[in-house]
């Protein structure tokens, strides 16, 4: 197959608004020793791309300094020392970045094949919201069936991805969200109460139900204290981000009498064997699941690539429930 030289490709002009997103020319990389250089049909847009964005999150030295963390596409040329993907391959996949463009490199490892059922737009909403939430929920956090989950932001990508998993590992399962309708979307996949956290006060509502035994927070702020409050006795507190900031004043003594756990992690900076670690899990807890249509991406909107600003003001006002994806091909 002859490649392009160069490709469409989205850059972060400056940093700032939506605006500063640019269509540009960019070479088509090369896949080094253990990639696969997939030329992209749809990407997935993130919470950590407009943290780029806005210049708060920058890539890691190794990566491109594109936005973009998830794809799914075609499988078009292979590095070396490459097994179990050939080219042709149809795959979604976890990226350290580059997704805003019509080819992308990512180590192999990092790459899943697609769901049986789902098509490519879909595909590419699994990676970065999947890989998050299983590491968090499950690997860090512990989730086990039966105990009492709270997620925050139900609507989000992470959350109609983490309702659903905890779900169907027999969790019960509570969530936040602002409005009725994002309440009533997050009961029906499978959230036994969602709070609406404009009028409840979800610290009392899970205390009224014994204190929840693992919480997967995004929010930050004045949620850190509420949270350890919502808490059962030795119940775990799991990080992912600060939306409304990483520092507060929090009282730890409540930690130590109640025995508290809190942690929390970032997906990007994690090792590639840490990453390909997380996708084995995938691949054979999860992926067998949405295969057979008990756990499925929830989609909200698509956008053309050259309109990834509107895809990004889609996502800053909050409106959405579940992922929003760009067409790349």
């Amino acid at each position: 197959m002859t490649l392009p030289a160069t490709m469409r490709a989205v850059e972060i002009s400056e940093p700032g608004g939506p605006e500063v997103l640019r269509l540009t020319d960019r070479p088509v990389p090369v896949p080094g020793a253990g990639e696969i250089l997939i030329r992209l049909a749809y990407a997935g847009v993130n919470r950590p791309d407009a943290l780029q964005r806005a210049g708060l999150y920058a890539p890691p030295p190794w990566a491109s300094d594109l936005p973009g963390l998830e794809g799914a596409g075609e499988v078009v040329a292979i590095g070396p020392d490459v097994a179990g993907i050939a080219v042709g391959d149809q795959v979604c996949a976890l990226l350290p970045g580059g997704g805003y463009a019509e080819y992308v490199v990512t180590p192999a490892a990092h790459a899943l094949p697609v769901p049986e059922g789902l098509d490519l737009e879909q595909a590419a909403c699994l990676p970065e919201t999947f890989f998050t939430v299983w590491s968090n929920v499950f690997m860090r956090g512990g989730l086990k069936a039966g105990e009492r989950f709270l997620v925050h932001g139900g609507s989000s990508g992470i959350g109609t991805t983490a309702i659903q998993l905890a779900h169907v590992f027999g969790a019960r399962v509570f969530t936040t969200a602002g409005s009725a309708e994002k309440c009533a979307a997050c009961v029906a996949l499978g959230a036994e109460r969602a709070i609406n956290y404009r009028e409840e006060d979800f610290a009392e509502v899970l205390r009224a139900e014994g204190g929840a035994d693992l919480i997967l927070d995004m929010v930050g702020g004045d949620y850190l204290p509420r949270n350890v409050r919502a808490l059962a006795d030795e119940g775990r507190l799991v990080q992912i981000a600060f939306l409304k900031g990483s520092k507060v004043e929090l009282n730890f003594a409540q930690v130590m009498m109640r025995r508290l756990t809190i942690t929390g992690s970032t997906l990007r900076p994690q090792s590639d064997l840490a990453k390909a670690r997380i996708a084995d899990e995938l691949r054979d807890k999860v992926w067998p699941l949405i295969a057979a249509g008990r756990v499925r991406p929830v989609m909200d909107s698509e956008f053309p690539l050259d309109d990834a600003a509107a895809a990004h003001a889609r996502m800053e006002s909050s409106a959405h429930v579940g992922k929003i994806v760009l067409r790349v091909a």
